[in-house]
C-alpha cells in the first residue's frame, strides 16, 4: 500500500507492529516493512485457510488504522 506521507506510513506501521511481533497462531507469521512510501506486508502460512485468515486479520487492522487516521486528520 502506498502512503501519501511518511508520517501516515509511520503511524500505521507502529500501530500494527505489536500484532506482527506477537503472532496469534503458529499456523502463520507475518512481517511488516517500510519501503519509502510503501507499507509491505509479507504473510507466510502452512495452508490456504491459515493464509486467508491471517490476511483478512491484517487487512482489517490496516483498514481500521487508516480510518482512525483519516478521522484524526479531518479534525
Amino acid at each position: 500500500m502506498k502512503f501519501l506521507s511518511e508520517k501516515g506510513l509511520e503511524v500505521i506501521f507502529e500501530a500494527l507492529k505489536p500484532e506482527v511481533d506477537k503472532s496469534v497462531t503458529m499456523r502463520s507469521r507475518a512481517r511488516l516493512e517500510k519501503d519509502k512510501t510503501f507499507l509491505v506486508l509479507k504473510v507466510e502460512a502452512g495452508d490456504t485457510v491459515a493464509l486467508r485468515a491471517a490476511l483478512n486479520a491484517y487487512l482489517r487492522w490496516i483498514n481500521s488504522a487508516l480510518n482512525v487516521l483519516e478521522v484524526l486528520e479531518k479534525q
